[in-house]
């Protein structure tokens, strides 16, 4: 189930169990009678195929089941190393439901649908049609709605229980509850519905549409590669026609910017955020981002800020591996860490005497801890592991700022990740949570405040910017982005990596200077 379960989320015959099949009876029964027993210039061959077609989509999942446990088993390309447990298999058993789902809809499309009954075997144009169709609008939309299947909203109520399978099998694929099931039945059937509009449909361009998304699911799905590197290194385009359980790739542009005399470059790399916190990841990550700052090098790049890649510092050391194994580098690394620290510094709210610190300890926490503790600002800790690892850190004198604490009277936090639901309902009412992590706290307060993390707000004269963190306001960037500019801006040579910390009151004057703003406060911040 999802964490949060919303409406429509059982599906309409999960009461019936092992029975549900008997919903497609009277439907199989009455076009396989209708078939046998009417003229041959009158059978609907498309109408009796769409049960034997079910059962093909069935046996074609078997199929990827049955490989699946094999090569799970055999500890062959694995990709997650780790163990199936009960619950998945309980969870995942009603993959078929979408099958029958399906199934129930073409038997009414047929019956209803003007045009969706005596379609020939074969049409070429309704094959092209189908192909620009899916290659076009279809997965457009489908992004969007993957998209928003992420907002936490629909996440809580709907995707989350897709998502709670970690080492995924092939049918995880269909793992949704039926509301969802809705929704990608809707978006994947424009093809199929426009090409009996036109008049173009055919059986096969159909079928083989239905079976070409359900292989690429289940392949998409399986914890182990079925594709080899090399096929996709030799043959690039193939990314565009698959995609595979692995992610193979390189870095690659996502903005081009102009800033003042600087020409400027975002890069991405082609990973998801779970895979930062996977061990094994580590480097295949590491070798995308070092083949991007040594591609960098060779152009001349000035400054190389890391940015968001470094959500762990055990990745790389905050970008001190590549120091290391690159001691002559001309580009500079940047991790962003002294102007995310400053930001925060310039959120704490004035005349504060003292703050709460709760979240995963980095090298933004450290920092932040010693500059309030320097400054006269009592720092509360929840929790004595964290207590412990901040008082080794700290001076004699800064350390006598710091305190262990249950009880909580700041309505002050300063919060990273690992911030749990429970913590936030212990603060004060109309509490300010100040993050110092690279993605927000989840929100779930509506009488405290919320801030955004370290950002500020790029000046006008900033062009070109579309590609700013999503859960930023318009035009407003990251401290860890912005750092690399401001060092440009300023030809700071000089590498920050590691343990290295650049004067936190310079580099947030050299940002104000520049026209960067600061951006306190979430736009939807307002207490209820």
């Amino acid at each position: 189930m999802a964490s949060k379960p919303g409406i429509l989320t059982d599906w309409p015959w999960t009461c019936l169990g092992n029975f549900k099949y008997l919903v497609l009876a009277p439907w199989a029964i009455q076009e396989t009678y209708s078939f046998v027993v009417s003229d041959e210039s009158e059978r609907d061959l498309s109408h009796f195929l769409i049960f034997p077609f079910l059962l093909l989509r069935m046996l074609h999942s078997q199929i990827w089941i049955s490989l699946s446990r094999y090569h799970t088993a055999k500890g062959s390309n694995r990709i997650v190393d780790k163990t199936i447990e009960f619950e998945q298999v309980d969870r995942e058993r009603n993959w078929d439901d979408q099958i029958i789902f399906n199934g129930l809809l073409l038997y009414l499309g047929g019956m209803y649908v003007k045009g969706g009954d005596h379609l020939p075997l074969w049409r070429t144009d309704g094959i092209v049609l189908t192909a620009l169709l899916h290659a076009g609008p279809v997965e457009f939309l489908y992004y969007w709605l993957h998209r928003a299947l992420h907002h936490h909203f629909l996440y809580s109520r709907y995707h989350s229980h897709h998502h709670s399978s970690i080492a995924t099998e092939p049918i995880t694929s269909v793992i949704h509850p039926f509301a969802e099931h809705i929704a990608y039945f809707v978006l994947f059937a424009i093809p199929l519905y426009t090409s009996v509009a036109t008049g173009t449909a055919s059986i096969l361009s159909m079928a083989i549409y239905v079976i070409y998304i359900d292989f690429m699911n289940n392949m998409g799905h399986c914890n182990f590669e079925l594709i080899p590197k090399w096929l996709l290194s030799a043959f690039p385009p193939l990314k565009y026609l698959m995609y595979t359980p692995s992610i193979y790739g390189r870095t690659f542009t996502i903005e081009r910017n102009v800033f003042k005399h600087l020409k400027l470059q975002t890069w991405a790399v082609p990973k998801y955020k779970i895979q930062y916190y996977m061990q094994w990841q580590r480097e295949s990550i590491n070798n995308l981002i070092e083949d991007a700052i040594l591609a960098a090098e060779e152009k001349g790049v000035k400054v190389l800020s890391l940015g968001l890649l470094n959500q762990q510092e055990e990745l790389n050391g905050v970008g001190e591996l590549f120091v290391r194994r690159h001691p002559k580098l001309k580009v500079k690394l940047i991790s962003g860490t002294s102007l995310a620290v400053a930001v925060v510094l310039n959120s704490v709210p004035k005349g504060t005497s003292q703050v709460v610190l709760r979240g995963n300890l980095s090298k933004v926490a450290y920092s932040i801890a010693l500059a309030l503790c320097q400054g006269g600002i009592q720092v509360t800790t929840l929790r004595e592991d964290e207590y412990n690892k901040l008082k080794a850190r700290l001076s004699i004198e800064a350390g006598k700022k710091l305190v262990l604490s249950k009880i909580i009277a700041s309505k002050t936090w300063i919060v990273g990740d690992g911030l749990s639901e429970d913590e936030q309902l212990r603060a004060p009412k109309g509490t300010v949570f100040i993050p110092y992590s690279q993605f927000p706290p989840k929100k779930i307060r509506k009488d405290c405040f919320y801030y955004n993390i370290p950002a500020m707000l790029a000046p006008k004269h900033f062009q070109n910017v579309d590609s700013c963190e999503n859960w930023l306001p318009r035009r407003v960037m990251s401290a860890w982005r912005i750092a690399g500019i401001l060092h440009a801006l300023e030809d700071w040579n000089v590498h920050e990596c590691g343990n290295v910390m650049f004067d936190i009151d310079k580099i947030w004057q050299a940002s104000l200077e520049h026209g960067f703003t600061p951006i306190m406060m979430s736009t939807d911040s307002k207490l209820h």
